[in-house]
């Protein structure tokens, strides 16, 4: 038996044995930021938790709800090279880093072996930027990230949702994308998606390279 055949069986009987004893030197995280509730869905900043949904969903793994012990809903897809987990904190946007950085501390995972995936209002709609390090720029989640984790050498990939008009950045963000736009949507989400996993797969140098230009 293999170990991916191994780690698929604890997944699907979703113990805790699944998420508790994973090598923290070869395991990689992609947590994606959103607010949760159904009002939020499908609004500009969910963008994060989208895209790891369609990771989920491509893998066939079930989210496990971790939120009173880690603060988010996990999922775990195995990998030969080591397991990838999933996260989306549940403590809304702007309180993001509480949840990552329990979950990081529970699998003792380095803060550069996390992707945090969130929208981005300073890029034009349908861009994607991955970056290894950096600041939070004016996004409140990534802000609380690197709060939450003392350090800025966190990699994250920036799904762009255009600028807003003068005072309306609340509303922009908390607006759903227009009617016209949801295929464009279903395609920017589909790259981030491939971005994010070539990410973990791959490494940062090929996913930016892959993707920061497109």
């Amino acid at each position: 038996m293999s170990l991916v055949d191994v780690l698929l069986g604890w997944f699907r009987r979703g113990t805790v044995e699944s998420l508790g004893g994973l090598d923290p030197t070869t395991t990689r995280v992609i947590v994606g930021l959103g607010n949760p509730g159904p009002e939020y869905i499908d609004t500009r900043h969910n963008m994060g938790f989208r895209c790891v949904d369609l990771i989920a969903k491509r893998h066939g793994v079930a989210w496990q709800d971790k939120t009173s012990s880690l603060g988010g809903l996990v999922a775990v897809v195995p990998r030969e090279g080591g397991a990838l987990v999933l996260a989306k904190p549940q403590t809304y946007m702007n309180r993001s880093g509480t949840a990552v950085r329990h979950l990081l501390e529970f699998l003792k995972v380095e803060p550069s072996r996390v992707l945090v995936v969130y929208d981005e209002m300073d890029l034009p709609f349908g861009t994607l930027r991955l970056r290894e390090r950096g600041s939070a720029g004016t996004h409140n989640g990534m802000r609380s990230v690197i709060k939450s984790l003392e350090t800025e050498d966190i990699p994250r990939l920036r799904i762009g949702i255009g600028q807003s008009s003068p005072g309306e950045a609340t509303s922009h963000v908390l607006g759903e994308f227009v009617d016209e736009e949801r295929e464009a949507v279903e395609a920017l989400l589909t790259r981030a998606a491939d971005a994010a996993t070539d990410w973990a797969e791959l490494g940062a140098t090929v996913a930016m390279n892959r993707y920061n230009n497109m």
